[in-house]
């Protein structure tokens, strides 16, 4: 049996106050395509569907379109919501979705994880949903357990799911697998606490893991996180996004090999001097729209640096200087637009950026008589 797994789609996602929308559209059309071509046997979507737990109306309509796809295209697809979803959100209108091949995990962990049977001709293989859990969601529903840890909490939950070991079985989950390496764009848990053992996953025959933006496997390819499907954060700048495909044989031996999927921009850093990087023999034929991290290594600080560059590389998200004084401990070079905006240029700014459409005539002179009255009332 064949599966297509992906995580961690972050819809909605803003880098540095730009808004990654577009992309996230490119690439889902770009699975949308491996997955005709790939035909798997079922999509599993491992949780953090959204950046936040109150999405967009922007990003909902995004995924609800995937779904539409994929479920034309006749693929049955079980998503699980993470950390940064709200769990009652994602399973909306589960039942009513699961008729048409789309299973969403449930809205809250209460001691149930429900499974779903696929057949092939090896035989009946179990999908198991889970949601993202913590230690007191566990503790709750079985409240004579002895649950201190993020890996006990696991553990009763994997207990609990009455696996059959006779069976193949698959775990759809969202958490961190001790020994997984993390990148910037991650939640981090301090001091490591959100650890779950990967002994604990023993009954499956495959563990499609999401929360870790770095495609890896976890000991073998048996536990595996899929990764991000676009870079979020310059950690991840040299990383390879994929899709990874798993599938399991009759016996459930696992086997995994990974698509790579192409951004329509991809997220890079570039180092050099001022004039080095604004020579076109230097960034002719490159993609310099792509969204960019520029390390300057001029002494000097260069007046007016970002607009400048901006002029080549229109997708500038961070810029900073690599020299003698930064190396020393001095401060790092920071530029940031605001100090060169009117307030009433930046308040027009963010207006736009949360409706996405400019103010009126009338709403600009509001704005102005206001912040007016308030230089008035300090002076």
């Amino acid at each position: 049996m064949r599966f297509a797994h992906i995580s961690d789609l972050h819809l909605g996602k803003r880098l540095h106050e730009v808004s990654f929308l577009e992309d996230q559209s490119h690439v889902l059309n770009e699975i949308c395509e491996i997955l005709r071509d790939e035909k798997p046997d079922a999509v599993l979507i491992a949780g953090d569907i959204y950046d936040k737990s109150m999405p967009s109306a922007e990003a909902v309509r995004l995924f609800d379109d995937f779904l539409s796809e994929l479920s034309a295209d006749g693929q049955k697809v079980f998503v699980i919501s993470g950390n940064h979803d709200s769990a009652a959100r994602v399973a909306y209108g589960g039942r009513i979705m699961a008729k048409s091949g789309v299973y969403l995990s449930a809205p809250e962990y209460r001691g149930e994880v429900f499974s779903v049977p696929l057949e092939d001709n090896a035989g009946p293989v179990d999908i198991f949903l889970l949601p993202f859990i913590k230690p007191i969601h566990v503790s709750l529903a079985f409240k004579e357990e002895k649950i201190e840890s993020y890996t006990d909490a696991m553990r009763v939950a994997v207990e609990r799911m009455g696996v059959n070991p006779k069976r193949r079985s698959v775990l759809v989950a969202h958490q961190f697998v001790t020994g997984a390496v993390r990148s910037d764009s991650e939640e981090v848990s301090v001091g490591g606490l959100d650890n779950v053992d990967a002994s604990v996953f023993e009954p499956f025959s495959y563990v499609a893991l999401g929360h870790i933006h770095r495609p890896q496997n976890i000991g073998s390819p048996r536990i595996r996180y899929s990764g991000t499907p676009l870079k979020y954060s310059f950690s991840e700048a040299k990383d390879e996004k994929s899709i990874t495909i798993a599938e399991l044989d009759a016996k459930g031996a696992v086997s995994v090999r990974t698509i790579p999927l192409k951004p329509d921009h991809d997220l890079r850093e570039i180092k050099g001097t001022y004039d080095e990087l604004m020579k076109k023999e230097n960034y002719a034929g490159t993609a310099t729209d792509d969204f960019l991290h520029i390390i300057l290594t001029n002494e000097d600080d260069v007046p007016d640096a970002m607009r400048k560059l901006k002029t080549v590389y229109p997708n500038i998200l961070r810029l900073d200087y690599d020299n003698a004084r930064t190396k020393s401990g001095g401060a790092v070079e920071v530029v940031p637009e605001a100090e060169t905006k009117t307030p009433m240029e930046l308040v027009s700014e963010f207006y736009t950026m949360q409706n996405g459409q400019p103010m009126n005539e009338a709403q600009s002179e509001y704005i102005q008589r206001l912040a007016e009255t308030v230089w008035e009332e300090q002076a």
